[in-house]
């Protein structure tokens, strides 16, 4: 076990009283980034967008998952797949961006596949070792959830099941709210620092006052529901602030009044308002740079084309000031001075201490 490692098991095991961050080095060494991608990364589910950003059967776009290349395609059954965007003669990519076709073909040799990942075509092809029944794109582990697609690498991977999260989510009916838009950045910070950041309530006020501080400040932070793979806190909004939403019939007063935030170990962090749901989906490069697809989707029509267009404005300023202060921090972070220090108290940074146990449970497997 690395120092690292034994750090970690240490501080998750600390009373709930007293939590602790981890030093610097846990952000900012290749060796751990490194050791988190051979297990928790290659092992967890990650989101890689939504289901609507591929309504028709041909619509695809493409993905970098660590050091997989992916296909998410939606098939003529209408059903979403994950294939790995590897032509299975020489190693190709087949795709690239987005888009709409009605096969993927390789601009090397010209191999031709369908959109299950079968190989149609293979001009030329006659050395009695090849057979085309053995040579589709290999079709990843994946899952559609409240209108999100997922994958994972490891094709023996858990099933994906979120009992205590499809509990709290049920009144938003977060499958229904439709993508209004969609972006992608290169952050330079450690990906465990993008968690961390987006799902405490501890820093709204200080680095947010004008974007967020108004409607979801600091001291209404509640911890929420956390279990085996996730964690989530209440931003909960002023009752003296317009209403922002009414969302779903079965909403409570209570849920119209905050927005709902979590993340889906490891790499996705989500906030569900009433009307608006905006999910950041990252995907670590290395120890110091991650790649953001974020995507903000609306509940029916609820909100006019006008308040979409001022709510992403707002998203994007929001983003923005969350990747200012973190590209800061991970230069700093590589100080020998960068070491643990303690956490707020639960309703504030509790959802760090959930991710810090949760990431010892997966370093112990």
């Amino acid at each position: 076990m690395s120092f690292l490692s034994a750090q970690l098991q240490d501080i998750a095991a600390l009373p709930a009283d007293r939590p602790m961050t981890m030093p610097g080095a846990f952000y900012t060494s290749q060796e751990q980034f490194d050791r988190e991608s051979a297990s928790v990364l290659r092992r967890g589910w990650h989101c890689l967008g939504r289901v609507d950003e591929i309504p028709n059967a041909g619509d695809f776009f493409t993905v970098q998952l660590l050091n997989e290349p992916l296909i998410v395609v939606r098939q003529e059954d209408k059903n979403v797949a994950v294939l790995a965007n590897v032509c299975r003669h020489r190693g190709m990519p087949l795709a690239e961006g987005s888009g709409n076709t009605k096969r993927f073909v390789c601009s090397y040799h010209a191999w031709a596949y369908d959109l299950d990942g079968g190989l149609m075509r293979a001009a030329r092809m006659k050395n009695a070792g090849f057979d085309a029944k053995n040579c589709g794109l290999h079709r990843h582990n994946m899952h559609v959830w409240q209108g999100f697609i997922y994958v994972n690498l490891d094709s023996a991977a858990a099933p994906f099941v979120h009992p205590k999260l499809d509990a709290l989510l049920a009144n938003y009916e977060s499958e229904t709210f439709r993508v209004a838009h969609v972006a992608e950045e290169v952050w330079n910070t450690n990906w465990k620092c993008l968690v961390e950041n987006f799902m405490e309530g501890y820093h709204l006020s200080v680095v947010h006052p004008e974007t967020l501080h108004g409607y979801t400040p600091t001291g209404l932070a509640r911890k929420l529901e956390s279990g085996d793979g996730f964690t989530s806190y209440a931003a909960n909004y002023p009752k003296t602030i317009p209403s922002r939403g009414m969302g779903a019939p079965n909403l409570t007063q209570d849920e119209r009044l905050r927005s709902t935030l979590f993340a889906l170990f490891p790499t996705q962090v989500v906030s569900q308002a009433a009307s608006l749901l905006v999910s950041l989906s990252i995907f670590p490069m290395n120890a110091g740079q991650i790649r953001v697809k974020w995507t903000l989707s609306a509940y029916g029509d609820d909100l006019d084309e006008d308040t979409i267009a001022a709510r992403i404005a707002l998203w994007e300023k929001v983003n923005q000031e969350d990747r200012e202060k973190l590209e800061r921090m991970q230069i700093a972070l590589a100080s020998e001075h960068a070491l643990s220090g303690p956490l707020a108290e639960d309703d504030y940074e509790g959802t760090i201490r959930d991710f810090q146990i949760w990431l010892a449970a997966q370093d112990r497997m």
